[in-house]
């Protein structure tokens, strides 16, 4: 990896706890009891008061989220991104040979990745992808494709750009385990710079050492836990049921399996190993299992965890021994920009670059986790000392803070039906 830039909507897109529940309120289909998990699950999610969302979300023209609209918004973020980029490596868009969008909730034709063609004329041969429906865990998707398209194509310049379509997909409806969606994403995306060409080896800033994909899609029960559907009303919105932590729990336990072992040193696999015969546990699926006593540390310096929320957060860090140090650019991440889907891990990637934790020669575990389900995780080996404070320039020195609660939550977490009655029908 060359390079990459991460997204940061203007200050008039924020979307703050006091907008937020104004949202909540107007949306006349809920009742009393979808107001109180609203309001109480925004309060105790681990997000800030500085994400953003698509301005027809703040405007309150959710239902008016036209093709054009959601078009606006992609192009906002992709083309602020890839211009960035562009400026930042000097390489011109004229020299790019693979280039991969992954959005998986909007998928338009001519497709996203065509309009970056046309934005930037680019080369009649370039090898363009656009993948939807891969879910959080898209941009390691992505990437696996483009070091298997390096295979066939030598010395050559490949753009990943993650993103998420949010204006389009705000759900209107009052199913509680299609809510939860409203309450987690917000708007942010990545775009990367990629090559494979030894000579640009210095330039580099990391070097991708391993990846595993994990697909669970087999399963019933797992393909079903995170699907976008249309409730009894007919809303569109994104389902999020119980049975996710379950099956991201065996996903991770799974590739953690294959992956593991070219990470870790033999003397830590040879302990774990005898731990787990002690224990009967070498076959588990379970994450809180097969975690305990794995010490990922010996293999890898840093971890960087999607920030899908802060429950998926705290178990992935439970059940693998992590220190409140390690979990910190994740929790981080969630708290200043949300689940912003695909495009996450590199917002986590950039806090430890804007703390100056990534020194040259440091092993980086990305795990993701996605709609399928799937876990797919890779490793990087940093090239070089990084502290570009990135998209992190105006808040970096803010945190961490010495607080997460949310500030509104005394207001909102349990709050009374006299009260809200009175904002339901006055």
């Amino acid at each position: 990896m060359l390079a990459y830039e991460c997204y940061k909507a203007p200050d008039d897109r924020k979307l703050d706890t006091e907008t937020s529940a104004k949202i909540v309120f107007r949306n006349k289909n809920l009742g009393i009891e979808e107001y109180k998990f609203l309001l109480q699950t925004m309060v105790s999610s681990g997000i800030g008061e500085g994400t953003y969302v698509p301005r027809n979300i703040i405007s309150g023209q959710e239902d008016s989220s036209t093709l054009k609209v959601s078009i606006t918004e992609m192009d906002d973020l992709i083309f602020d991104t890839l211009d960035k980029l562009f400026a930042k490596t000097g390489i011109s868009p004229s020299e790019i040979d693979i280039l991969v969008v992954n959005v998986s909730l909007f998928s338009p034709a001519p497709s996203l990745a065509a309009r970056v063609v046309n934005r930037y004329k680019m080369r009649s041969n370039v090898k363009t992808f656009n993948l939807s429906g891969m879910g959080c865990s898209a941009s390691v998707v992505s990437i696996d494709l483009v070091q298997h398209l390096f295979k066939s194509h030598k010395n050559a310049f490949a753009v990943v750009v993650s993103t998420e379509s949010i204006g389009l997909n705000w759900y209107q409806g009052k199913e509680k385990s299609m809510m939860l969606s409203n309450c987690l994403f917000r708007s942010g995306g990545c775009s990367m710079l990629f090559t494979n060409n030894s000579a640009l080896k210095r330039q580099a800033i990391f070097r991708l050492k391993h990846l595993v994909r994990t697909h669970l899609g087999s399963k019933d029960e797992s393909y079903g836990c995170c699907t976008q559907t249309v409730d009894d009303l007919g809303y569109k919105g994104f389902l999020l049921t119980k049975s996710l932590k379950k099956s991201a729990a065996q996903a991770l336990a799974l590739n953690l399996r294959v992956l593991a072992p070219k990470v870790l040193p033999v003397s830590e696999l040879i302990r774990y190993v005898y731990v787990s015969l002690r224990e009967k546990k070498t076959k588990s699926t379970s994450i809180q299992e097969m975690g305990a006593g794995l010490n990922l540390k010996t293999g890898v310096d840093h971890l960087c965890i999607h920030p899908g929320g802060r429950a998926i957060i705290d178990e992935v860090g439970k059940s693998l021994g992590l220190s409140n140090y390690d979990l910190e650019p994740t929790r981080m991440a969630l708290h200043r920009f949300g689940n912003t889907s695909a495009g996450g891990l590199w917002y986590v990637l950039a806090y430890m670059e804007a703390k100056q934790r990534l020194k040259k020669g440091n092993k980086i575990l990305m795990i993701s986790l996605g709609a399928g389900f799937k876990c797919n995780n890779c490793v990087w080996e940093v090239m070089r000392d990084l502290e570009d404070v990135n998209v992190w320039k105006d808040s970096i020195d803010q945190y961490p803070p010495e607080t997460t609660v949310n500030p509104f939550i005394e207001k909102y977490s349990w709050i009374n039906e006299e009260y809200l009655s009175f904002v339901r029908f006055h």
